[in-house]
């Protein structure tokens, strides 16, 4: 029952870097095999570091995070969101001044995807479920789902071109809505 729980808890976690990935490869901006993995690899390491960072700091800051969180992860999703959007709608923009899988927009991205990590990250300490496991689990699920992601934004953004990139800002939107409106209760 462990070993499912944890992996609901990874699938979950990783839904979000899945989405984003699949919007930043709507954009065709990162090149290279390497550039994706590059990416990918820096979402599950986040993913996962957030996980443990929760878990190790346990009840003494979530009160204090736990009331920004959530418009922290609004406003960075929202923020790559319009970008995309903007790029989507002109035809000679770029929805990122660089290559999304470098510096700070890919630290940006990173962190954008694993805020919600933390405060799993304290939950599953009260869960009886393997920290150690779970860390794991999360950061390799989250690197697969960001590859698949990466892999078919591209391949919709080969066949449908830059409306994809709309789809993919209205889905990143979305995403941040739902962080909110979930904290504010409106979804369960």
């Amino acid at each position: 029952m462990q070993t499912i729980t944890m992996l609901l808890i990874a699938l979950g976690l990783a839904m979000d870097c899945f989405a984003v990935s699949l919007a930043i490869g709507t954009c065709g901006q990162i090149p290279d095999l390497r550039g994706k993995m590059r990416l990918a690899g820096h979402f599950g390491i986040f993913q996962a570091g957030m996980t443990a960072l929760g878990w190790i700091l346990g009840g003494s800051i979530i009160h204090y995070v736990a009331r920004w969180d959530h418009w922290i992860a609004f406003a960075l999703l929202a923020y790559v969101a319009f970008k995309l959007l903007k790029s989507g709608l002109t035809r000679d923009c770029e929805a990122f001044y660089e290559n999304p899988s470098k510096g700070k927009t890919m630290v940006l991205l990173s962190v954008a995807t694993s805020i919600d990590a933390f405060a799993v990250g304290l939950s599953i300490a009260f869960m009886n479920v393997p920290i150690l496991l779970s860390v794991f689990a999360i950061g390799i699920v989250s690197v697969l789902l960001s590859i698949i992601g990466l892999f078919a934004g591209h391949r919709l953004s080969c066949q449908f071109g830059k409306r994809m990139e709309i789809v993919g800002a209205l889905v990143l939107l979305f995403i941040a809505f739902r962080v909110v409106l979930t904290h504010l209760g409106v979804f369960a």
